[in-house]
């Protein structure tokens, strides 16, 4: 999707762990390893872009990790007011001299690992589930390395 603003938007990051193994996608213009994931739309909530990108990206439905804590079943006397899964983290980074995005970092699981090549161009690349042992022979950045290492920690079995 289009950037919303010119100098910063806010994305999602899906690190999905399933069978003790964890998700990384090869970006295609960085050349880096990165969690499933993509810019939050306007008419979405971080949750719901979550959801949408992975299976936009790779085909899977996923269950995000953690509860939307809140006043249960008062949706309607708060005026439509929505309590949402909180991301495991929070970060900002530099797209590039005068853009940045803001990324709520989700874990989530799959019940399969059976990859579908995305619809659109631009997101076909290599895909790969990754055991802890192969995480620590890759390239990767530090924020992803953490990221993954954590995912494979809380959700494996």
């Amino acid at each position: 999707m289009p950037h919303i603003h010119d100098k910063i938007d806010f994305t999602v990051e899906v690190f999905i762990v399933h069978d003790n193994k964890v998700l990384l996608r090869m970006h295609d213009k960085h050349h880096i390893w990165l969690s499933v994931g993509g810019h939050i739309e306007l008419d979405e909530d971080p949750v719901e872009a979550a959801i949408r990108e992975v299976k936009e990206e790779v085909g899977l439905d996923i269950k995000i990790i953690g509860e939307a804590d809140g006043i249960k079943d008062q949706e309607e006397k708060n005026r439509g007011y929505k309590y949402l899964i909180p991301p495991r983290y929070l970060g900002r980074h530099p797209v590039s001299d005068t853009h940045e995005h803001i990324a709520f970092v989700y874990f989530a699981t799959s019940d399969t690992d059976a990859i579908a090549e995305s619809l659109s161009d631009h997101e076909r690349s290599e895909t790969r589930w990754v055991t802890k042992e192969e995480l620590a022979t890759m390239d990767l950045v530090p924020n992803v390395r953490f990221y993954a290492e954590e995912a494979l920690k809380e959700l494996s079995k």
